[in-house]
């Protein structure tokens, strides 16, 4: 049996305490109809960036990615002081103290604070550091291996309740195929008394009514709708014995369910007897049954 893949998980990793360039790096994956990429990276990582992103698109299929990456600077800095633009703000302190009169001393720390006039400045380029991207790149196959292990842990619960819907899909077919030989004899009267009242005043044969009323009997069967309810539920166990990108599928396979469902309600839906009533409630039972089932597909890969 092939591994099913939730579209959730998580995963983290770290470099190792004696490399020169410390970073974390974590991913997580949620359900989205396509691969959706976030990527959350210092200024300094578009290089990097480019590498995951490329990276990521070959590991995975489809979800909402988001990876954040944080980095510890062991690089050099060194803090530079603007000396013209504080010299500026001294002297414009200076003159409004003689303007207005106002003795007093411009405070160190305030001036400081002013934007510009203090700043960091690294050895970190527009080309970012060489080893943390070849130290990330190294880890990423692990990640992926982490990640993939939350999402096929996931996956697997998924398909076990996937399973088990299918079962009672596959239950309830099988009480409504022995229900639908009372509901089809119960038309037939039906149709076949109606008939006969209608053409009570007129000139025509028993054998014509019967035949016009197996017709319409006919069309209210529900077997072949049943026979393939059944197919599309073989079908769907299959595809989740054969794993791998089963999303996009099952849901167009549970469409497919609902379809027949509906088909199974509308020609049911005049009868009378509690054959049908069951039929009914059978065929509710399994748009609900169909429904939960959707929503789980949706988290699969």
């Amino acid at each position: 049996m092939s591994i099913v893949y939730s579209m959730t998980g998580f995963a983290s990793a770290a470099s190792a305490s004696d490399e020169s360039v410390g970073f974390s790096i974590a991913i997580k994956s949620v359900n989205h109809r396509f691969l959706d990429l976030h990527l959350r990276l210092p200024s300094y990582c578009d290089s990097l960036e480019i590498q995951l992103r490329r990276f990521l698109k070959e590991a995975l299929k489809r979800g909402h990615i988001e990876v954040i990456l944080q980095v510890e600077r062991k690089t050099s800095a060194q803090i530079q002081l603007n000396t013209d633009l504080l010299g500026v703000y001294v002297t414009a302190f200076s003159q409004a103290s003689a303007l207005y009169n106002l003795p007093s001393q411009p405070d160190l720390n305030s001036l400081l604070r002013i934007p510009g006039v203090m700043s960091v400045e690294t050895n970190i380029g527009s080309d970012g550091i060489p080893e943390l991207d070849q130290a990330v790149m190294k880890v990423m196959p692990s990640l992926i291996e982490k990640l993939n292990e939350a999402r096929a842990q996931e996956g697997a619960m998924l398909a076990s309740e996937l399973r088990g819907s299918m079962q009672r899909l596959k239950t309830f077919a099988d009480e409504m195929a022995g229900l639908r030989n009372g509901v089809r004899e119960a038309q037939f009267e039906r149709l076949r008394t109606r008939l006969m009242e209608l053409t009570s005043a007129g000139p025509v044969s028993e054998e014509r009514i019967l035949s016009e009323a197996a017709v319409l009997a006919e069309k209210s069967d529900i077997e072949e709708e049943i026979v393939r309810l059944k197919t599309h539920i073989d079908r769907f166990i299959g595809m989740l014995d054969a794993g791998g990108e089963l999303g996009k599928r099952m849901d167009f396979l549970l469409q497919e369910l609902n379809r027949e469902a509906n088909t199974m309600l509308s020609k049911t839906s005049a009868a009378a007897g509690d054959n049908s009533l069951r039929i009914t409630e059978l065929g509710l039972e399994i748009k609900a049954e169909i429904e939960k089932a959707r929503e789980q597909v949706q988290n699969l890969e």
